[in-house]
């Protein structure tokens, strides 16, 4: 039954099928081989009762967060305040590239609404300044995954509502693994300009007059960031209310900067149904998929399978990592959370591991698929925002990055109160 459901994802990933269709074709297939009821009549409840989940709508909410910051120039003037700052560093614009997604991610749950905006902005930058183009651009796709590190989270949203984790509690305990993988990321563009100084661009020009008048820009990420994290922890605000909040701050944020027009309105709306429409197909599509294997008993099997290798902790750990990388290879990083946390969350809780511990790891390998071919969602992302050139560029600038994202799972397996320590702080 496991080789069977394998070989059919499999098949219809390489015929280039939808995630969401190829999802739910599978779920059906699965129904019909091992089901002796029709399973598939099931289809519109558990669609309805995906949609209809409280938790889900903040994820729209935090689409239109980011359509807000992009379209209104907010995301740009950020950037370019940043620039102003880290020139003294070698590699300069590519550690403004990473503090721009760390900043952008502390406002939007979105890993491709990070790496997409930030591009949008910075592209131009590498011709201009004589950056190496290949590591320039890594720096782009890989500080994009933050989106979904640094909170507010879409994936944390889901992994919650998967496993019943408090979702404050993840939003919390991404903040110092987030920060951290921010910094490990910068100090992996330290390391190759002091060795190859010239892949580092040409220094930009500043004074301090000119940085302190910029640090206004840095304001308005700070005050959104406070309204949808800050109304969590102050009582104010659920999490699903908290991203309408972000929602509020950011309009009226442009409105300040007099960039809120009702074109800008309609385009951000517009950006917004495309996107959530694709994330709840993938939802429904993986939610009847789990409730198909549920059904059918493939969830007991492999509970069973994995039960009589008779793993350590901390074997179990490993082989759950090599699974998720080998299978981030080829499916998007949503429909993966969903079609597996349900099956090896409950595994690795039995194991004795944290959930709240497991989730901020979830959301690493998460980051780690986003960034590995041939299905790396940021790699098409900062490919299609390039005039020219072949998207190997965009994977081989990646590669050292993937390899600090495995460095950080080391380091929060090691020191798992990384992501445990502010969660403990607030329930106590």
């Amino acid at each position: 039954m496991i080789y069977v459901t394998l070989a059919i994802l499999i098949g219809l990933l390489a015929l280039a099928v939808p995630v969401a269709a190829a999802l739910g074709v599978l779920g059906l297939a699965l129904s019909e081989i091992y089901s002796r009821m029709p399973l598939s009549l099931a289809m519109g409840e558990v669609a309805w009762s995906t949609s209809n989940n409280f938790l889900l709508v903040a994820i729209p909410f935090f689409v239109l967060l980011g359509e807000i910051l992009l379209r209104s120039g907010m995301a740009e003037r950020m950037y370019n305040a940043l620039v102003l700052w880290m020139p003294w560093l070698p590699g300069g614009l590519m550690h403004s590239n990473v503090a721009a997604c760390a900043m952008f991610a502390a406002t939007s749950g979105s890993s491709v609404a990070t790496a997409a905006t930030i591009g949008t902005v910075a592209m131009g930058e590498i011709k201009k300044h004589g950056y190496n183009e290949r590591l320039f651009l890594g720096t782009i796709a890989a500080g994009g995954t933050l989106g979904i590190l640094i909170p507010p989270s879409i994936n944390m949203i889901v992994y919650g509502v998967l496993t019943e984790t408090s979702i404050p509690k993840l939003y919390l305990a991404g903040i110092i693994p987030g920060l951290v993988l921010a910094g490990l990321f910068s100090l992996t563009v330290l390391v190759f300009c002091l060795f190859r100084p010239e892949w580092g661009g040409k220094p930009i020009a500043t004074s301090w007059e000119v940085r302190r008048k910029a640090l206004p820009d840095l304001i308005p990420p700070l005050v959104i960031f406070l309204a949808v994290i800050g109304s969590i922890y102050a009582g104010w605000a659920t999490a699903t209310e908290s991203a309408a909040l972000g929602v509020l701050a950011a309009i009226g944020v442009a409105a300040w900067n007099r960039r809120l027009t009702l074109r800008m309105l309609l385009q951000a709306f517009e950006g917004t149904m495309r996107t959530t429409a694709m994330i709840m197909a993938i939802l429904i599509a993986a939610y009847f998929l789990n409730f198909v294997i549920t059904s059918i008993g493939l969830t007991t099997q492999v509970n069973r399978f994995i039960t009589s290798l008779g793993l350590s902790p901390a074997q179990l750990l490993i082989v759950v990592i090599i699974f998720y990388v080998i299978l981030g290879m080829f499916m998007e990083t949503l429909s993966m959370m969903v079609a597996t946390v349900p099956i090896i969350a409950p595994i690795m809780f039995q194991a004795g591991y944290d959930p709240i511990w497991f989730g901020i790891l979830v959301i690493l390998l998460m980051e780690t698929a986003m960034i590995t071919p041939p299905v790396g969602i940021n790699l098409y992302v900062v490919q299609g925002l390039r005039p020219r050139g072949k998207i190997d560029d965009v994977i081989i600038g990646t590669l050292p990055f993937v390899v600090t994202l495995m460095l950080m799972m080391l380091v929060l397996s090691i020191f798992p109160d990384l992501a445990l320590i502010l969660p403990r702080a607030a329930s106590n």
